[in-house]
């Protein structure tokens, strides 16, 4: 096995009925790209009712159908929110936290050190979490999860996972390895993906292999690290 092997997104997640919530971000091929992706994907109907929608440059999720919304706490938040040169991916209202502790000079890891993963036993789904910062032409990044220690959820397990850019290489995080009851949490380091240059073949390749039955939505997006420029691709399954 080699352990420095690099597949594309599609590879990795096809034919997988439920990886959850999944995080990608890495570097296009030509160097030219800082590449972040972030689905989710829901079993329940109260999981399925939700859209993505961008206001003022944050993504969030929303209720598809508001009337059927039974509780919100752990499916509406900001998924993807920006403060200075930081770009902040996550599956829950840790966004908020992480945003919130730089303003304060609290780092992304020591800002995760005040959670944990999510209340739904017997899952306990992991919180993940990614933070881009960019200097200049160059841009590193960290990747977080959160989990439960034990099947009881009586202590967190926290892992994070630092990476300097390099072109063609990403990492993917994802809350679960596949479907099952309880479903079983992510193991190990985030899973090595090669990054395109083109937004629509590797938006079109992780939607195109996403379980139809399951996916919802997927939002990404290539910032151009010598100009900036943002380049955005959002699909929901509820129109």
């Amino acid at each position: 096995m080699n352990i420095y092997e690099t597949s594309s997104i599609g590879k990795l997640i096809s034919g997988n009925p439920y990886v959850g919530r999944g995080i990608v971000t890495g570097t296009s091929a030509n160097g030219k790209y800082a590449v972040n992706a972030y689905f989710i994907m829901g079993r329940s109907a109260n999981s399925r009712n939700r859209i993505f929608a961008i206001h003022d440059g944050s993504v969030f999720t929303e209720p598809f159908d508001a009337s059927k919304v039974v509780d919100p706490s752990l499916i509406i938040y900001a998924a993807v929110r920006t403060y200075e040169n930081n770009l902040i991916v996550t599956n829950g209202d840790q966004t908020d936290t992480i945003y919130n502790g730089l303003k304060e000079g609290i780092s992304f890891k020591e800002s995760l050190e005040t959670r944990e993963f999510e209340p739904d036993g017997p899952n306990y789904t992991p919180r993940i979490s990614s933070i881009s910062t960019f200097v200049g032409k160059n841009y590193k990044y960290e990747l977080s999860i959160l989990k439960s220690i034990d099947e009881e959820g009586s202590d967190c397990a926290r892992y994070t996972f630092s990476y300097n850019s390099k072109p063609g290489l990403g990492h993917f995080i994802h809350t679960y390895v596949t479907d099952g009851n309880p479903i079983p949490t992510f193991q190990g380091e985030p899973e090595r993906v090669s990054i395109p240059d083109d937004i629509k073949e590797f938006t079109e390749d992780l939607w195109e292999n996403l379980d139809e039955a399951n996916k919802i939505s997927l939002y990404v997006r290539y910032t151009d690290l010598e100009s900036g420029e943002i380049t955005e691709e959002l699909i929901n399954k509820n129109k």
